[in-house]
């Protein structure tokens, strides 16, 4: 086993990456990328969308980790798409519609619907067409984005997040920037504890926490494993926290 520790939104995250993964998968992987990236002479922009609490973000700073070990490996630079979450002070004087009803956007905070697409888009075209440019990022301390904390400047960019392969409105033609999209898939019971525990660390009641989690974060995983496309890569989360790779499109 491999132990890894990032910093997420402002969090201190441990992982442990099983070494057949590492060997069959995410070496493979990352060989993979290289090619791809050396072949066109431009930077790729890949995708890792997952529904929330399925361990993306930690995977996606692996995988850099990883690209940096390896000198026959072009570098990844790993990226999120949670900066382009609206600020809260929008969120809480903001309504939408769900299930028939208006309700505060702050209390669905994590929504599809509560991320700024507009932005998030045109910060992807320039990730494609510029040599360098910022990216945001959110901190769960501060409860809103960062802007230009990170600088994307590697040749292959692994961007992650929620809904990046979403089928559903404008969101559907999101996928089309990407040059390879990856996806993980994890069962419910397990996505609900690895939430909850989230929350907590992040500063929130046991309590209000498992509430929230089952009002909003639940909702936002169901949309995320019952409207996304099928990914290029597609990895089965099991419960000790290794991956099975299934087929993808």
């Amino acid at each position: 086993m491999k132990d890894f520790s990032i910093s997420i939104n402002g969090i201190l995250v441990d992982a442990k990456y099983d070494d057949t993964n590492i060997d069959q998968i995410f070496i493979p992987l990352l060989k993979e990328l290289t090619d791809m990236y050396r072949k066109s002479g431009r930077r790729q922009l890949i995708y890792l969308a997952a529904p929330p609490g399925a361990g993306k973000s930690t995977l996606a700073g692996f995988l850099e980790y990883l690209s940096s070990e390896d000198n026959a490996l072009e570098d990844i630079q790993a990226i999120g798409m949670d900066g382009f979450h609206r600020r809260q002070e929008y969120l809480l004087s903001h309504t939408m519609i769900r299930d028939g009803r208006e309700i505060p956007m702050i209390d669905v905070k994590g929504a599809y619907e509560t991320f700024d697409f507009e932005k998030l888009e045109g910060a992807i075209k320039k990730v494609l067409t510029e040599a360098e440019c910022g990216w945001p990022v959110y901190d769960r301390l501060l409860h809103n984005p960062v802007e230009d904390a990170i600088l994307v400047n590697k040749n292959i960019v692994i961007l992650e997040g929620n809904y990046l392969l979403l089928d559903i409105g404008r969101w559907d033609t999101l996928s089309s920037y990407a040059d390879y999209t990856i996806t993980i898939m994890a069962e419910e019971d397990m996505l609900r504890e690895r939430l909850v525990s989230r929350r907590i660390a992040s500063g929130h009641p046991a309590e209000s926490a498992a509430e929230f989690v089952d009002y909003s974060d639940m909702y936002n995983a169901r949309i995320c494993m019952e409207h996304s496309k099928k990914a290029d890569l597609m990895l089965r989360l099991k419960n000790d926290g290794s991956y099975d790779k299934v087929a993808g499109k």
